[in-house]
């Protein structure tokens, strides 16, 4: 069962780059029983893009958030493992058309001929586990490109017509980025006023950063698996592979250890440098005893007041993790009952950033946009929220 209680607070602090940084705490705590409705425990927790969110479409961003929580949940009660929970979630983000990035690699026109990839991204894995190939050839952990088509239509990933991957916003932006890249290559001078007609476009098409999806989940053994699925740059150069589709770049799972207490995962949205500098320092940062200061510290003092990014015209990106570790029943339980004790955290330096989460033994998923308090700046700020579960095994 899972017994909550929500406490908020918002407070707004000063960094040590006299940038403010806003911190929106959600902590939950037992608060009353709920029905048991499955013979399994498992816990997911979903995001459709760290960016702009607008209100008019509220309601579609948490409702795909919703059913990839619940596309997930069905597959852990199932009994099935966390990589696979964490697959169909994805699918379901990667099916719906309010985001650029669910429909990934094809939405800026890369990767032809497969619908999901985060399926042959599964498969990989899969795959990969089973051990050497023929001959002792080691097997593929990376693939681009047509050797990736090939692998994936030859392990039974079915191909679909490339066409019917691109849909009207992204033919529209495309083909706007397009002329904008052609403005620029004419008339150098001209590039401040075409970044702010951009992102002047980007929110007036509700599209700001909302190119990447992630999921996290762990299942009943404890076992935690992390997904993430882009749509990578606009007019890419060709051949280019993104940071997000990088081993230990866009997603990190890890179980617990000899020397890691927690079983940790994250999926991250964003620039190139959150992906590929930040994955592990956040997974770090849940291995100690406060994992919400230490996520917060991790984004505020080596995401936003990098040396690295200080060129940026926007520091901005989100993250979601999670980390479960096993304990023992409450002191007054009669009966031993083997529990997970779950963490989950979200943070954003953008205005907003959608999540749903949920877990094996509710009845339906919660989501929320989180957003930026009334005066921060984004790229300057970060806000962080999350909370506690504890999932009881239930009685045999």
């Amino acid at each position: 069962m899972i017994m909550e209680k929500e406490i908020s607070s918002v407070e707004v602090l000063p960094s040590k780059s006299s940038q403010v940084t806003a911190v929106k705490v959600v902590v939950k705590e037992p608060e009353t029983k709920q029905t048991q409705r499955g013979k399994r425990v498992g816990f997911v927790l979903v995001h459709a893009g760290a960016g702009y969110h607008s209100e008019s479409k509220a309601k579609e961003y948490k409702h795909v958030c919703k059913r990839a929580c619940q596309k997930a949940i069905e597959k852990l009660q199932a009994g099935a493992l966390a990589t696979d929970a964490v697959t169909a979630a994805l699918i379901e983000l990667e099916e719906e058309k309010h985001f650029n990035g669910l429909f990934p690699f094809f939405a800026n026109f890369s990767f032809l001929g497969i619908k999901n990839p985060v399926s042959v991204a599964n498969r990989l894995l899969c795959e990969g586990q089973k051990g050497k190939l023929s001959a002792g050839r080691i097997p593929p952990c990376f693939l681009v490109g047509e050797g990736a088509y090939r692998w994936a239509v030859d392990h039974g990933i079915p191909a679909c017509p490339p066409g019917i991957m691109a849909t009207r916003f992204s033919l529209a932006a495309f083909k706007r980025n397009k002329r904008k890249l052609e403005l620029a290559e004419k008339v150098e001078t001209d590039l401040i006023q075409l970044k702010k007609r951009r992102q002047s476009n980007e929110k007036e098409n509700d599209s700001g950063t909302l190119d990447t999806v992630g999921a996290v989940v762990v299942d009943q053994e404890g076992n935690v698996a992390a997904a993430v699925s882009s749509g990578g740059l606009a007019l890419k150069h060709p051949g280019r592979v993104g940071q997000a589709a990088l081993y230990g770049c866009g997603c990190w799972a890890e179980n617990t250890g000899a020397h890691n207490p927690y079983s940790t995962a994250v999926s991250t949205s964003g620039i190139y440098y959150f992906y590929k500098y930040l994955m592990k320092e956040c997974s770090c940062a849940l291995q100690t005893e406060d994992a919400h200061q230490a996520l917060l510290e991790t984004m505020q003092n080596k995401f936003i007041g990098s040396p690295f990014l200080a060129n940026e015209d926007g520091v901005l990106g989100g993250v979601i993790v999670l980390r479960s570790c096993r304990c023992s029943a409450e002191p007054e339980s009669s009966q031993e009952k083997p529990t997970l004790l779950v963490e989950f955290l979200w943070s954003h330096t953008t205005e907003s950033m959608c999540v749903g989460y949920m877990s094996a033994q509710d009845g339906k998923a919660k989501t929320h946009i989180s957003r930026l308090p009334p005066g921060a700046v984004a790229g300057q700020s970060v806000a962080i929220e999350g909370g506690v579960c504890r999932l009881e095994s239930p009685d045999s």
